[in-house]
């Protein structure tokens, strides 16, 4: 079973699919912008900009998500496009969650100051919705293409986890 979860930044995606990996056994594919940003020895934020001008950049990471995904029989894939991207999987998931409970995850996790995790997490949500719509035609904020959509403002991870794993106990009855 290949299980696909998508989210804004801050919804928990990457709690979550770790914690579903591990509880499903499955392998996790959770290879983000941060990630090829170091892979490619660039500061995270800098990279974001290069990635306004340079299609290429979601492309490879969409493209390389999608082939780790495809290579593997039973995964969990967390990605921002994870829902959209992976047409094969068996269950697609997506977690919202408002802009200010997204801004403090980010400031609890990455510190700063709360005002400017506000800023970062909604300058990001314009310039990524914009590139995915430039790109792909996807509009991320557009829940329809997922089987379960979980608001994840007031949960826990194992809470969503728990969600999840009744829908694929469902889906394997």
């Amino acid at each position: 079973m290949r299980i696909a979860i998508s989210s804004k930044s801050g919804c928990g995606n990457t709690t979550v699919s770790t914690m579903l990996s591990q509880r499903l056994g499955y392998k996790l594919i959770n290879f983000t912008f941060r990630q090829l940003a170091a892979e490619k020895n660039v500061e995270f934020w800098e990279f974001c900009r290069m990635a306004e001008n340079d299609d290429s950049i979601d492309r490879e990471l969409d493209s390389r998500q999608v082939e780790m995904a495809m290579a593997e029989e039973n995964c969990v894939l967390g990605s921002r496009l994870a829902v959209w991207m992976l047409k094969e999987a068996d269950l697609k998931v997506y977690l919202t969650a408002s802009a200010h409970t997204r801004a403090m995850r980010v400031f609890k996790r990455e510190g700063g100051s709360l005002e400017e995790r506000i800023r970062e997490t909604e300058g990001r949500d314009m310039h990524d919705s914009s590139r995915y719509k430039r790109i792909y035609g996807i509009d991320n904020s557009d829940t329809s293409v997922a089987d379960l959509v979980i608001e994840t403002d007031e949960r826990t991870p194992e809470e969503i986890v728990d969600i999840i794993m009744d829908k694929v106990a469902s889906l394997k009855s």
